[in-house]
């Protein structure tokens, strides 16, 4: 059966990133640092994440937020950061790990999903990506009806 038009853009985030993140689990390629069950995700956060397949997630996102504007290791901190508390002060913005940012890159650049943008800085999807990609945004619209 065809593609049928169906890109990454077409289907909900949320299932599209849980989809993929199964699908790079079971294909067992992805390089998990041996870190990822003490780490916080970021400095404003009190606790490590529950879910134990958490990386396996943030590469997902990664790769999705990658498809849809090439970002660099900063520009993804920014996007995983959140409101730092500071007591009786008023909250302000705390940018995410750079290092998990910097990892799920290198991640997806040994998996040949992104490669690093010479002429614009940062990271954009390769053909073989956008091609992976879609085929799972194909198959969560198939199973969603989207």
């Amino acid at each position: 059966m065809a593609n049928r038009g169906v890109t990454l853009k077409d289907v909900p985030a949320d299932k599209f990133v849980v989809a993929y993140a199964a699908h790079l689990k079971t294909e067992g390629k992805l390089n998990v640092p041996k870190w990822v069950n003490i780490v916080k995700t970021a400095t404003h956060k009190e606790l490590s994440p529950y879910d134990p397949d958490w990386f396996y997630v943030r590469v997902a996102s990664v790769a999705r937020q990658v498809y849809l504007k090439k970002k660099g290791v900063g520009g993804l901190a920014i996007r995983y950061g959140g409101s730092a508390r500071r007591g009786t002060r008023p909250n302000t913005f705390s940018r995410g790990s750079t290092n998990i940012a910097r990892k799920a890159l290198k991640a997806l650049e040994a998996l040949q999903i992104v490669e690093v943008d010479q002429a614009n800085g940062g990271r954009r999807v390769t053909s073989k990506g956008r091609k992976e990609l879609d085929r799972i945004a194909f198959q969560v619209a198939q199973q969603h009806h989207v």
